[in-house]
């Protein structure tokens, strides 16, 4: 039985999450995200031994977490800068990526379910994306914006910014980013400024 090596585990999870971000859950199966993640099957289901919905709960959790963290040491400049850096996380991904990956999170939200419960990896989707909205929603009640607002704003931007990294792999296009910043941009400066 293979030993329990952290870092051997992490490397499948963030792999997984890339995997997932390129070619979403369901077109994935454990074995080739083992071999995406450069891991043995064997030692997948050592670290996973609840199997494919496991490894993409953690995954997605892995993906959001990175995310959360970049946001709250941004976020401590204030909601510009936090907006502007979770839109450049998101540019860096799709250009550097050839528009071949968006996020995991996303991903694994806009699939089929196998059953009529609400699986792992979703619930796990939904606990990130309303952890995005609850840190800039923070930042932007921190800086003037009204509860009700800073709350609304905060979805706005998590679901903009989701729905045009889609739009971007789509085009094969970086502009709908573009576009989608300038806008996001305006409403935050408008609702820190009043």
């Amino acid at each position: 039985m293979p030993r329990t090596d952290p870092q051997a585990r992490e490397r499948i999870v963030a792999g997984v999450a890339d995997m997932i971000s390129r070619r979403g859950l369901s077109a994935t199966s454990i074995r080739e995200m083992a071999k995406h993640a450069n891991a043995p099957l064997g030692s997948t289901y050592h670290y996973f031994p609840e199997g494919k919905q496991q490894l993409a709960t953690e995954a997605v959790r892995y993906a959001g977490e990175t995310v959360a963290r970049r946001l709250r040491e941004d976020l401590q400049a204030g909601p510009v800068a936090g907006l502007r850096s979770f839109l450049a996380l998101w540019r860096k991904i799709v250009i550097g990526t050839d528009f071949h990956a968006g996020c995991p999170v996303l991903a694994v939200s806009i699939e089929e379910p196998p059953t009529d419960e609400i699986p792992g990896p979703v619930v796990a989707a939904a606990e990130v994306f309303a952890e995005w909205e609850s840190l800039l929603a923070a930042s932007l009640r921190e800086h003037g914006a009204e509860d009700r607002q800073a709350a609304q704003l905060a979805t706005l931007i998590v679901a903009a910014v989701e729905g045009t990294v889609a739009m971007c792999r789509a085009k094969r296009s970086i502009e709908p980013l573009d576009h989608t910043a300038e806008q996001l941009q305006a409403l935050v400066d408008g609702a820190i400024k009043r």
